[in-house]
């Protein structure tokens, strides 16, 4: 969906310390769009199954013998499975049955961890999401919070008593160390915390974590319904993320920039409001645009008169949508600072796409005219592709969905053998 069309409808330097010697398997994600012959003919089931193996080749440019080969491979090991009930009548030879994902025994486990909120989902080999909850996101010591978060997974996971689980992937913000699956989160006050050991053991099974926003932008790629003319996997594409906080991931060439010493941050990029930041200065992003941000402004204006101390954003859009002129402007100003921020970055990286993710954008349809407007006027450049995610709401469940996937997705083979051999 075009912006176009739409105006008509801290950083911590302390280095992470290393991972003591753990029974989780921990694995970094893979955010790409691989290209190794099992990888292609594995995505091409999950995104045009069921489907014919000349038509794979076509699609995947791989030779028929390859196709046939890997095909017979991943049906050994149960990822695919054959449709001999759609073969065409007439047809002569076994390359004209189609194949497709056998998803119905498999899913994974996807946790999103967000300041206030942690998300779960359960996905099965396909992408799609077989369900969701949401439960706050623990306070107090981190090892603690953590195997609270495992057990509200594993509980949940276990609603599906049919499927087996495959992976485990976590998505959250802060600095990841996806090798060793420790986190530095300031928001939440953890350092050095081992998320992959403890959900990684808590479930039993590997386990993968991510940056929430790189896993936003890999999302994208691995997930995304195409678009005609529009392989998404070419050039390089910038995604930005705001909700509760605010972030970039670069996309290049089919592969999220994940850059070793962690994602770069622009929650202290200046905006020019008055709203005071933890870091002591006035106008940082975060503290303009977040959740928070907007609430504490509500309340300062008088917009939110409930006496819960804690009134969640939802009450600024229902009043926005209630008629609420205060309400309806401080939700277009966020969205003029988010417009004029995401020209700043478009201008500054030139990709040949963007996308905007995050209910700042996707909650409150009204200022996103808004956000076209004030991007119009502050972008030097030409018009490119500038887009609202297709997740709408959902981004953070597909983000932890992605991270669940995305070593399947990669390299379907090892990862099977990896599970079966736990």
């Amino acid at each position: 969906m075009s912006i176009t069309s739409l105006s008509s409808a801290a950083v911590l330097t302390r280095p992470i310390a290393r991972t003591p010697t753990t029974r989780a398997q921990i694995v970094p994600p893979e955010l790409r769009v691989a290209d190794a012959p099992a990888a292609a003919v594995f995505r091409v089931a999950c995104a045009r199954g069921p489907i014919a193996r000349d038509i794979a080749a076509k699609i995947t440019g791989l030779s028929t013998a390859t196709v046939n080969r890997q095909v017979s491979a991943l049906l050994a090991e149960g990822l695919l499975r054959e449709r001999a009930d759609l073969t065409a009548s007439g047809a002569v030879g076994r390359p004209r049955v189609p194949f497709e994902v056998n998803h119905e025994p498999y899913l994974t486990i996807g946790i999103h961890i967000g300041a206030v909120v942690t998300g779960i989902v359960a996905s099965d080999l396909r992408g799609k999401i077989l369900g969701s909850v949401e439960v706050p996101t623990p306070a107090g010591p981190q090892d603690r919070a953590l195997s609270q978060i495992s057990r509200s997974a594993k509980l949940f996971a276990s609603r599906w008593h049919r499927r087996r689980p495959l992976w485990v992937g976590v998505a959250l913000g802060g600095r990841v160390d996806a090798t060793t699956g420790r986190v530095d989160h300031p928001r939440l006050g953890w350092l050095g915390a081992p998320v992959g050991a403890i959900i990684g053991e808590g479930l039993g099974l590997p386990v993968s974590v991510a940056a929430h926003v790189e896993a936003m932008a890999a999302s994208e790629l691995l997930l995304a319904p195409q678009r005609p003319g529009d392989s998404g996997t070419e050039g390089t594409s910038l995604y930005f993320y705001a909700r509760e906080t605010a972030g970039v991931a670069v996309t290049i060439d089919g592969r999220v920039h994940t850059p070793s010493s962690g994602p770069g941050s622009i929650v202290h990029l200046s905006t020019g409001s008055s709203a005071l930041c933890a870091c002591g200065a006035r106008g940082c992003l975060e503290a303009t645009v977040s959740d928070r941000a907007t609430i504490a402004a509500a309340k300062e204006a008088g917009i939110l008169t409930e006496t819960d101390e804690r009134p969640a954003i939802a009450a600024v859009y229902r009043a926005a949508a209630a008629g609420s002129i205060p309400a309806h402007e401080l939700l277009v100003e966020r969205a003029r600072v988010l417009g004029r921020t995401v020209a700043m970055l478009r201008d500054l990286f030139n990709p040949d796409r963007v996308i905007l993710g995050g209910q700042a954008f996707t909650e409150y349809p009204a200022g996103i005219p808004h956000v076209a407007e004030a991007f119009a006027r502050t972008s030097s450049l030409a018009r490119k592709d500038i887009r609202i995610t297709g997740f709408g709401n959902r981004v953070q469940e597909f983000a932890a969905g992605v991270v669940s996937l995305s070593t399947l997705y990669s390299d379907p083979l090892t990862s099977i053998r990896r599970v079966v051999s736990q």
